[in-house]
């Protein structure tokens, strides 16, 4: 490349990069925006405070602020997300392929629990009640079960723009297309009906 064309680049660290959601380009993380067209919208989320609703086969719904939903996450490598749970919701076992995470307990009592790598497979899981939190390492399987009395309302904080999320049943059974049968019967030493039943439930995404 010669100078003329590197002068004419422009070379340069920003403060921030807000995404550019409707970029075409394909990056690791978002395209910024000019830097010039930042404003306060842009590093704003409202309405946190609002809970979920619960009303579906899981009892929880989780709210994501993540870069989707707040491009001024872009490149900063932090995001959180609520989760309402109503009595005996769950949110069930799954991994951030992309991020660990901090789940704090804003109200009610929580089961949660996640499980070590191969070969010990330890389960880590704790009790919380109003105040405690629990710290859960990258990609480790993990889950969330509301064992009060009534609603119950937790923060998690990730150290990622985009955690992502791999629920287990619905990766398991719900794979489009779905997976061969030999697989999940031989994994799980189960009987072919029972994978085909699995395969036909319906799996959804509590996001």
């Amino acid at each position: 490349m010669s100078e003329d064309v590197v002068s004419e680049q422009k070379v340069f660290m920003m403060d921030f990069c807000v995404a550019d959601n409707n970029s075409q380009v394909f990056v690791n993380g978002k395209v910024c925006k000019d830097p010039k067209l930042a404003t306060a919208k842009h590093f704003f989320f409202p309405g946190l405070d609002e809970p979920g609703n619960t009303s579906n086969p899981l009892g929880s719904k989780v709210t994501p602020v993540f870069v989707m939903q707040l491009s001024g996450l872009n490149t900063l490598g932090v995001s959180i997300a609520r989760i309402d749970f109503a009595p005996r919701g769950q949110n069930p076992p799954h991994t951030h392929p992309r991020a660990s995470e901090i789940l704090t307990v804003l109200e009610g009592t929580l089961y949660v629990g996640f499980v070590t790598s191969n070969p010990d497979n330890s389960l880590i899981n704790r009790t919380l009640n109003k105040g405690d939190i629990l710290a859960i390492p990258q990609g480790f399987i993990h889950y969330q079960q509301n064992v009060g009395s009534g609603n119950a309302v937790a923060v998690a904080a990730f150290d990622s723009q985009d955690p992502g999320v791999i629920t287990i049943t619905n990766a398991g059974f719900g794979a489009n297309p779905p997976i061969s049968d030999a697989v999940p019967t031989k994994a799980f030493q189960i009987d072919k009906k029972l994978v085909d039943k699995l395969q036909s439930s319906f799996w959804m995404d509590n996001n």
